[in-house]
């Protein structure tokens, strides 16, 4: 039987190519509507998190689960000293470095075929981010401890919302492609940033996502 991790590589295996059409928009006029409709928090929590990585001139980022690059490439491209994308995809992971080539970034913005919890960097980061990464992850506390243990600075996160009425529909999309997705109330991300040992933490609402920017400093 196959455990977690495998489900999921195969899945983003099979799933690269309509992922990149999302933000391409390499689609019909009438796919490209819908996706713009109904997965407009995709492009929200984008620009949440990119707004969130300031300042990003000269700062380190890890960016756990990072799909296509999209986030890495473009950090990359503000200005970041460095950008190290971990994903389990090897599909994705070849996307990511053609996105880095083809943008003269190879030698800031790296990318690793790795689970987090795998991963062991020569230094930390200022800011880690895992977005659209949290939906697949049935104990997300041991990630969240490690990409606080991997930050100096702050980290980022977003978790889809349980009381959306996109979320049993998502549910059912997903578990007939055999990949299981997760979601979350307010409540339960406040008891996960206090169990991971953030400092401090915010939620905000983005769409029909709970964004949440966490502070490592001590408590106050």
């Amino acid at each position: 039987m196959k455990n977690e991790i495998e489900v999921q590589r195969s899945f983003w295996n099979n799933e690269a190519d309509a992922f990149e059409r999302i933000y391409s928009h390499e689609k019909s006029k009438l796919s490209t509507a819908l996706d713009q409709l109904f997965r407009r928090d995709m492009y929200e929590r984008f620009v949440f998190t990119i707004e969130n990585c300031k300042p990003t001139e000269g700062r380190r980022f890890l960016d756990v689960g990072c799909g296509n690059g999209l986030y890495s490439v473009e950090l990359g491209k503000k200005g970041a000293a460095e950008v190290v994308g971990l994903d389990i995809s090897p599909v994705m992971i070849g996307r990511c470095r053609q996105s880095a080539e083809k943008e003269q970034l190879e030698d800031r913005v790296s990318f690793i075929q790795t689970d987090l919890l795998e991963y062991e960097p020569h230094s930390s980061f200022d800011v880690s981010y895992g977005i659209g990464l949290f939906d697949y992850i049935s104990d997300p506390l041991p990630v969240l401890k490690r990409m606080r243990k991997l930050s100096k600075d702050k980290a980022i996160m977003a978790f889809p919302r349980l009381m959306t009425w996109r979320a049993p529909v998502r549910k059912m999309r997903l578990t007939v492609k055999g990949c299981p997705v997760y979601f979350y109330t307010k409540s339960k991300i406040n008891q996960l940033m206090k169990d991971a040992g953030f400092a401090r933490w915010e939620i905000t609402r983005v769409g029909k996502l709970h964004c949440v920017v966490a502070q490592v400093g001590h408590r106050s």
